[in-house]
């Protein structure tokens, strides 16, 4: 019986999946999910959930390999809550970004891409909301400028359907600092630049048509 569940779960597999795109062919995949986003230096903060839309651009350079470029708004930040003189406070930290990723796919089974890429990115807004006893006001990240440009390496995981649905999850891995904002450390008695990336997880669903 568990042979047969196994030959049978195979089976289905094989018959879900998307048959390979034939070389030199082109796809268009307007997408949408979540980001899971934390910027690397902010310990005992929690991740802004956010919104990730976009669209994709792929060309399949081999059988098995392909590159794809995108036009992704990503909502991405923090959240910091705790004790105040005042109360118990939250501050969500809004860096919203348009994101360019450019992702090399290694198809490894039918539907299934493993992928490798970089991802400029350009920051369209930057903000904070407090939250304090049930009140909230949004303002401007005082005394922290927030970089225009931003550099990510995003790495994943695809999978297409027979029917053109992709699911996509990614690690967006920064590698530019994210603020200009200097501090004194008294350690090297001189002022630093706050070392503060952009790290994200981002889920999507898209769906493919060919072009």
């Amino acid at each position: 019986m568990k042979k047969f569940l196994f030959v049978a779960s195979l089976v289905m597999l094989s018959l879900s999946a998307n048959a390979q795109k034939a070389a030199g062919s082109f796809t268009f995949q307007p997408k949408v999910g979540l980001n899971i986003a934390r910027n690397t230096d902010t310990e005992g903060s929690d991740p802004r959930l956010g919104l990730a839309i976009g669209t994709e651009l792929e060309y399949q350079i081999r059988d098995k390999f392909s590159v794809a470029a995108g036009f992704i708004y990503s909502m991405q930040g923090l959240r910091q809550s705790g004790e105040t003189g005042y109360g118990y406070a939250t501050a969500t930290y809004k860096l919203d970004y348009i994101n360019l990723p450019i992702v090399f796919n290694a198809y490894v089974y039918k539907g299934l891409a493993l992928k490798f890429g970089v991802q400029p990115g350009f920051n369209i807004s930057s903000k904070v909301t407090f939250t304090m006893d049930g009140n909230t006001s949004t303002g401007a990240l005082s005394g922290m400028d927030v970089r225009l440009f931003d550099l990510s390496i995003p790495v994943g995981i695809s999978y297409e359907m027979k029917s053109g649905i992709v699911f996509d999850a990614r690690y967006n891995i920064g590698v530019t600092k994210i603020y200009d904002a200097r501090y004194y450390n008294s350690y090297t008695d001189q002022y630093e630049t706050l070392d503060s990336r952009n790290c994200v997880v981002q889920l999507t669903v898209g769906y493919k048509f060919n072009l």
